[in-house]
């Protein structure tokens, strides 16, 4: 990165700098951070680099992150068992997790389809998904992958490969967001909210 820093901090800052949304400025700036700090801080850091690397791997049975072999959401006795939400990644089943609005287990694929990055099936995690539907008598199958091209080429993909099973397959609704207008969202948006338009109650 630059001459004339010390080694050891110049690769410290651009091992940092290759991190998602860093770079090479902020990745120096962390560099001096960590370096300026005090020493307990940066040997904690190490300390969890090694625990993630050493004890962090992913849930034989849904593929999200777990310390143990079976993740806490796949033992969970109150979890619904007989519905399966198939997301992209674990950032996707913390977002879930933290509206409360599911109760069912989940399946991480991390990834979508995406022939032109040499995504395949044979490179998602859905190598178990049909034997997780059949050991536990899954009645439904959500998937909810993002609203793009890949994210919708993914769900009908799911939705042909599970049709021999005889699971239902739904999609996550899209549309307008809680606030929007009507004349600032874009067409796609607005003809997704009419396909998944639900029926009112009158409460009477």
């Amino acid at each position: 990165m630059s001459a004339h820093l010390p080694p050891a901090l110049d690769k410290l800052a651009t091992l940092l700098s290759r991190l998602p949304g860093v770079g090479a400025r902020t990745g120096l700036r962390w560099g001096f951070h960590i370096l300026g700090g005090p020493r307990a801080y940066a040997e904690d850091l190490i300390q969890a680099l090694r625990d993630v690397l050493d004890h962090v791997h992913f849930c034989r049975e849904c593929h999200h992150l777990s310390e143990l072999e079976v993740c806490p959401i796949c033992t969970d006795p109150g979890r619904d068992r007989g519905i399966i939400c198939v997301v992209e990644g674990v950032v996707d089943v913390l977002a879930l997790e933290r509206s409360r609005a599911f109760r069912g287990r989940y399946h991480v694929m991390h990834g979508v389809l995406a022939p032109l990055k040499g995504v395949g099936p044979a490179q998602l995690k859905l190598d178990n998904l049909e034997a997780r539907i059949e050991a536990d008598g899954v009645a439904e199958i959500i998937v909810a992958t993002g609203a793009d091209v890949e994210g919708e080429a993914t769900a009908l993909y799911l939705a042909r490969r599970l049709a021999p099973t005889g699971v239902r397959v739904t999609r996550i609704a899209t549309g307008i967001p809680m606030g929007g207008e009507l004349e600032y969202l874009d067409d796609h948006t607005l003809s997704r909210a009419l396909q998944g338009r639900i029926v009112l109650e009158s409460g009477v």
